[in-house]
């Protein structure tokens, strides 16, 4: 449809123009750091340039006399000093290019490398909420293929915008002093192939960064098909999944192309107004040369500054099309790096110590949009060394709470409290040091067992392994491994569900935390392991005050409260005989799980 809002088409534009330039402020903030280097880099490429440019004068010279001696006498000693010092500058301005090139080369890696830190950190920095609103793929697509091509366009291109810029201010330079009226004849000629230039980047750039989002979301599609490959399989989804990658693909191509033909037409370009600018200055030269404004060495020197003047012209079209990219790829970096992030929490000096365990919910409110509340006044306290399970239909609020005490998520309303000190006022990694937690979902990486287990807790010994593995009934497995704690755990290790989810609560018991938050612990444990993992979290729960997320009932009868949540509130409360008494929603949950048995 056609554009029915007066000025869009420019807003747009004038966004788009200054998204790029605010990415290279940016980018140029990263480069401030090394100004030095960069300063000697300038210098050098400007030094090498101009050494390059003194040559076709010299060369001017050496040609004036050979020519005056077709009718005379060649001094060749003359031709034989301009030949040396020819020698020495060339020698001279190639040392200074290499110099500046390696120079260069260390700017962009070292710039790549702190973005890539700064990434590495703002993920530490960055909400749970964005985490969760943001698809994996999009994000791992801005942490690998945006940062590489930005540091690939910056180590191939930025030498060469360096020294091309230098090449062409100083053949410029010497254009003006060899003879004016050529050079402006040579400038009005290239000046057409700028703008040229000009409109093609302007109408190419938004391919670029359309390319680069496009990107993103395939990734994400193939990340999220990969990793429910199983699912798509067994559903017979591998259609839809095709036809999903396939626009995504052609999305991808056409922007490619787009993007690719525009920008290739600048290379052309300049050839052409090249080849234009060598016509003009022989034309303007033999009509000068007719008229014995000039010599036939200024003709030779000033066709060979020509060239100098264009090819930087052409290297640096062509370093504009890496350019192009690199700037589509730096907003999505800065974008992602300009993200909101969690509250500065360095000033907060309170902590928690040791602690009996006492938590306490005061009318919290909370809702995952501004606009859409879910949990709604939950009150709630719970004693020291309690077992409290919270129960209730998918969607009640469940792992909202135990999110909110681990404060992935902030309240809307209300406050949280641990003995009496508001979790608000604590740093989080204090409350989380003093909370086990085990998700629905498994968690290892590529490494030891003995890592997975001991993840970041220090001085864990063999028989303290020995200890949790039997208490959980891991160590049969442990014993079944070649290098038994030291066994290294990849994609390809055939770890069974169960044997991932005992990991993981070997893991929390290796924290030896205060507080425990089970979410549906044994919820991929064969009822047989499950008898073993309830024995093992019993003995771990004593004295601890813990929280139970259970979809199996029959696995939180000796609870000392149990939480029914549904939409957010707390429906009902008490003991197991005490719900099952009243004849209520939770009676009704647990008499229909035995119905189902």
């Amino acid at each position: 449809m056609p554009n029915t809002m007066p000025g869009t088409g420019n807003s747009v534009a004038v966004e788009r123009n200054a998204d790029v330039v605010g990415s290279f402020k940016k980018l140029f903030s990263y480069i401030g750091a090394l100004k030095v280097a960069v300063i000697v880099a300038c210098i050098l490429s400007l030094v090498g340039a101009v050494l390059n440019l003194i040559g076709p004068s010299k060369l001017g010279d050496m040609t004036n006399l050979i020519s005056a001696g077709l009718t005379g006498t060649i001094d060749l000693g003359e031709v034989g000093r301009l030949g040396i010092l020819l020698v020495v500058l060339y020698v001279i301005g190639f040392v200074c290019n290499y110099v500046q090139g390696f120079i260069m080369a260390t700017v962009t890696q070292r710039v790549s490398q702190s973005l890539r830190r700064d990434i590495s950190e703002k993920i530490d920095r960055l909400s749970l909420r964005y985490l969760d609103s943001t698809p994996t793929g999009d994000v791992l697509s801005r942490v690998t293929n945006d940062v590489d091509t930005a540091s690939t366009t910056m180590n191939q291109s930025l030498s060469t915008i360096v020294s091309s810029v230098a090449t062409l201010i100083g053949s410029v330079v010497m254009m003006f002093a060899t003879n004016w009226v050529m050079t402006v004849a040579a400038l009005v000629a290239t000046l057409l192939g700028v703008v040229l230039m000009s409109f093609v980047i302007v109408k190419s750039q938004p391919y670029f960064t359309r390319q680069q989002s496009v990107l993103g979301s395939i990734d994400a599609q193939v990340e999220e098909i990969y990793g429910g490959l199983d699912v798509v399989k067994t559903c017979n989804g591998e259609d839809g999944a095709r036809d999903v990658f396939h626009k995504g693909n052609d999305d991808y191509c056409d922007a490619n192309w787009k993007a690719t033909f525009l920008s290739s037409l600048m290379m052309p370009l300049m050839i052409f107004i090249g080849n234009l600018a060598y016509v003009v200055v022989c034309v303007v030269g033999a009509v000068l040369a007719l008229q014995g404004v000039i010599s036939f060495g200024v003709i030779v020197s000033f066709m060979i500054y020509v060239r100098l003047f264009t090819q930087p012209l052409q290297n640096i079209s062509q370093a504009a099309t890496s350019v192009q990219s690199m700037a589509a790829a730096l907003g999505r970096v800065f974008e992602f790096l300009g993200e909101d992030e969690v509250e500065d929490e360095s000033a907060k000096t309170k902590q928690l110590g040791e602690i009996e365990g006492r938590v306490t919910f005061h009318h919290v409110n909370f809702g995952y949009e501004p606009d859409r509340t879910i949990i709604h006044d939950f009150t709630a306290t719970t004693m020291p060394g309690q077992k409290v399970a919270i129960v209730g239909p998918t969607g009640a609020g469940k792992t909202t709470m135990v999110n909110l005490l681990e404060r992935f998520y902030e309240v809307d309303a209300g406050r949280i409290t641990i003995d009496g000190n508001s979790i608000e006022e604590l740093t989080r990694t204090d409350v989380r040091d003093h909370i086990g937690m085990v998700l629905q979902d498994t968690w290892l990486f590529e490494g030891t067992l003995r890592e997975n287990i001991a993840f970041d807790t220090e001085g864990v010994t063999d028989e303290r392994l020995n200890q949790v593995c039997g208490a959980c009934g891991l160590l049969g497995y442990v014993n079944s491994l070649p290098d038994r704690y030291d066994t290294v755990i990849t994609d390809e290790s055939s770890l069974s569900v169960g044997q991932r989810q005992l990991i993981t609560i070997a893991r929390a018991m290796v924290k030896d935390a205060p507080l425990l938050i089970l979410d549906e612990a044994t919820s991929s444990v064969d009822t047989r392991t499950e008898q073993k993992v309830q024995q093992a979290m019993d003995t771990l729960m004593k004295g601890r005050t813990s929280f139970v997320i259970a979809h199996r009932l029959s696995t939180i009868r000796d609870a000392d409260n149990i939480l029914v949540m549904d939409h957010g509130d707390i429906i009902e409360k008490g003991t197991h005989d005490e719900l099952l008494a009243k004849g209520g929603a939770y009676a009704k949950l647990y008499n229909s799980q035995f119905e189902e048995a």
